[in-house]
C-alpha cells in the first residue's frame, strides 16, 4: 500500500480497511484478519460502530509488528467534551487493547467538539495519539477549527465518490493542509454504481472492476480511501489498485458523474441531526 504524509510528518496509507456496519465480532475480527493477511495496514473504526474488541482481537492474533500498522478510531457525539473524550478514548483504547492510537477523529461535527479538539490535543502532544483529526467537517466548520485550534486538524474524513466529489471541500483541505480521507467510496452501491456503464468501460480497459476504478480515482486526487467488505475475494480485489494509473481523459470523464451533494450524510439536514442525536 502506498502512502502519504500528513502535515506533522506521519505517514498514512492512502488505502485502508473500514468497519463500519460490522458489529458482529465473529465477522468483523474474520474480515479483518482477511484485511491484514491481503497488506492493508490501515484499519478504520469508530467507538459507535461497538466492534473495536474484535478489530484489536485481529491485531494481536495476526502477529504483525505494531509499528506497521496504522488504526484509527473515532469520539461519538455523545462523547463529546473535554472530560468525557479522555474518559472515551480511554474506553476505546482498552477495548482495542492498545497503548497509542495512530489516528483518533472527531466523528461528527456536533456537540462541543471543541471541548473534544482539547482533549484531544493534550493527548497527542502527550505522545498518546500520533494524529488527530475530524470527520463530516463541511468547508466552513474546518476552516473555523483550523483557525481556532492549537494544533489543527490533519485529517478530514467525509463522504466521497464518483456521484459526490467534494470539489470545493478538497480545495479547502489543500489549503488548510488537511489529508481528505473517503469514507464510503463505492457510495454503498448505491444509483447501481458497480454497473455503471462508464466505470464498467473504463475498468475493462485495465482489466480492472468499477470499484477498483473508484478507489484508484479518489488515490489520483490525492485523496485516501477506506473501503469496506466482509467478503474475502473483495477485500482482496480492493487492495488491487496499484498497478494501473487512469489517464487524464478516464479522469475527466468520472469528473462528469458529480451529482454536487452527498447520498448518503447530510449534516445540514435538521431531520439527518435529530437522528444522530437519537431525538
Amino acid at each position: 500500500m502506498q502512502t502519504t504524509t500528513l502535515r506533522n510528518g506521519i505517514e498514512i496509507p492512502l488505502e485502508g480497511f473500514g468497519v463500519f456496519q460490522v458489529p458482529d465480532a465473529t465477522l468483523c475480527e474474520q474480515a479483518v484478519s482477511e484485511a491484514l493477511a491481503a497488506g492493508y495496514r490501515l484499519i478504520d473504526t469508530a467507538s459507535v460502530y461497538r466492534n473495536e474488541e474484535a478489530v484489536g482481537a485481529a491485531v494481536r492474533k495476526s502477529g504483525i509488528s505494531r509499528k506497521e500498522l496504522f488504526i484509527t478510531t473515532k469520539v461519538w457525539i455523545q462523547e463529546a467534551g473535554y472530560e468525557k473524550t479522555k474518559k472515551a478514548f480511554e474506553a476505546s483504547l482498552n477495548r482495542l487493547g492498545l497503548d497509542t492510537l495512530d489516528l483518533y477523529l472527531v466523528h461528527m461535527p456536533f456537540g462541543d467538539y471543541y471541548g473534544s479538539w482539547r482533549a484531544m490535543e493534550e493527548l497527542y502532544e502527550n505522545g498518546k495519539i500520533r494524529a488527530i483529526g475530524v470527520c463530516n467537517f463541511l468547508p466552513g466548520r474546518l476552516i473555523d477549527l483550523c483557525r481556532n485550534a492549537s494544533i489543527p486538524p490533519m485529517v478530514n474524513q467525509v463522504e466521497m465518490h464518483p456521484l459526490c466529489q467534494q470539489k470545493e471541500a478538497l480545495d479547502v483541505m489543500r489549503e488548510c493542509g488537511v489529508q481528505p480521507q473517503a469514507w464510503a467510496p463505492f457510495a454503498e452501491g448505491m444509483r447501481g454504481i458497480f454497473k455503471n456503464e462508464l466505470l464498467c468501460a473504463i475498468g475493462q480497459k485495465y482489466g480492472k472492476t468499477a470499484a477498483q476504478v473508484m478507489l484508484r480515482w479518489n488515490v489520483q486526487r490525492g485523496v485516501a480511501v477506506i473501503p469496506k467488505s466482509v467478503h474475502r475475494e473483495r477485500i482482496e480485489e480492493n487492495a488491487r489498485i496499484w498497478d494501473f494509473i487512469l489517464d487524464e481523459q478516464d479522469m475527466e470523464a468520472i469528473a462528469h458523474m458529480d451529482e454536487g451533494h452527498g447520498l448518503i450524510l447530510d449534516t445540514l439536514a435538521p431531520s439527518e441531526v435529530k437522528r444522530l442525536y437519537g431525538i
